[in-house]
């Protein structure tokens, strides 16, 4: 079977992947050149990841701190321009160190390019940082 490579297809593999915990293979969906933006980042956090190799390190040790369950309430929504795609979706779980739940909402826009996310902007509510042991990424990325 071939990689998916529709924006729809594509965001639906990926988050297979991340309930796989398979982050390298979630890494790959990436193109070379890809964009990681957090446009609520507080101070201290990645605003902005330039990249594979900077996504790559980011979201490395992600299943050691956040053990996700499901992606409950997926709505994927089409836009004028037919490689970008914005989702509305929760991530539930639960935070590894503490065995609290985990439960985000999360608003994404995806652009994919033959069949590589080029750019992801994604917006995650900077108030759940304040729950021990979802300090995945450290501040010095």
């Amino acid at each position: 079977m071939s990689a998916p490579t529709s924006p729809v297809d594509l965001y639906h593999h990926s988050l297979r992947l991340l309930l796989d915990k398979n982050i390298p293979a979630w890494v790959d969906l990436w193109a070379e050149d890809g964009l990681m933006e957090f446009p609520f980042a507080p101070a201290g956090r990645p605003q902005r990841l330039e990249g594979k190799e900077a996504v790559a390190a980011y979201m490395r040790h992600y299943p050691d701190h956040i053990d996700l369950h499901d992606f409950p309430d997926l709505r994927i929504h089409q836009t004028t321009d037919p490689q970008t795609i914005v989702v509305e979706m929760r991530g539930v779980g639960r935070l590894v160190q503490t065995g609290a739940p985990f439960d985000m909402t999360y608003i994404a826009v995806v652009t994919v390019r033959d069949g590589r996310i080029t750019s992801y902007r994604d917006y995650w509510n900077p108030l759940a940082l304040q729950e021990s042991g979802t300090d995945f990424a450290g501040s010095s990325r």
